[in-house]
């Protein structure tokens, strides 16, 4: 996951806490949900960037295993 990326993730996920306070301060339904969501939002962009990582990885070890040979 590049810094950026990571971020990003993080920008999402700290706007998404204070949406869903805001919302559950003030009785905002809408509001509070739409802060879950975006939660929800940079949960997944994490973990899609931790999958893209992984498989960088995986190929990386197969292209090192193919030198030896």
């Amino acid at each position: 996951m590049s810094m950026d990326d990571k971020i990003g993730a993080k920008a999402d996920d700290l706007g998404g806490k204070a949406k869903k306070a805001a919302g559950s301060l003030t009785g905002n339904e809408k509001l509070e949900n739409e802060g879950k969501a975006d939660q929800a939002k940079a949960g997944l962009r994490e973990a899609a960037e931790n999958v893209k990582e992984a498989l960088g990885d995986a190929a990386d070890k197969v292209k090192n295993a193919l030198k030896k040979d």
